[in-house]
């Protein structure tokens, strides 16, 4: 966050993908919402998941 003077950083991930969703909630990323049929991935529609993290929330390594 400091070095690129960044105030917010977002994930989007399929909603589907639990694997994906593990990796921002593990980092404490926090839940902005579902992006409803978002993609269209071979004439089927799927859903987002995003996640965002804000400079204040972040901890250090």
């Amino acid at each position: 966050f400091n070095s690129w003077h960044l105030h917010r950083v977002v994930i989007r991930c399929a909603a589907g993908n639990t694997r994906s969703r593990a990796i921002p909630e593990r980092l404490g990323f926090k839940l902005d919402g579902i992006m409803r049929d978002e993609i269209c991935i071979r004439g089927q529609y799927h859903d987002h998941v995003v996640y965002s993290l804000l400079a204040h929330e972040w901890r250090k390594p």
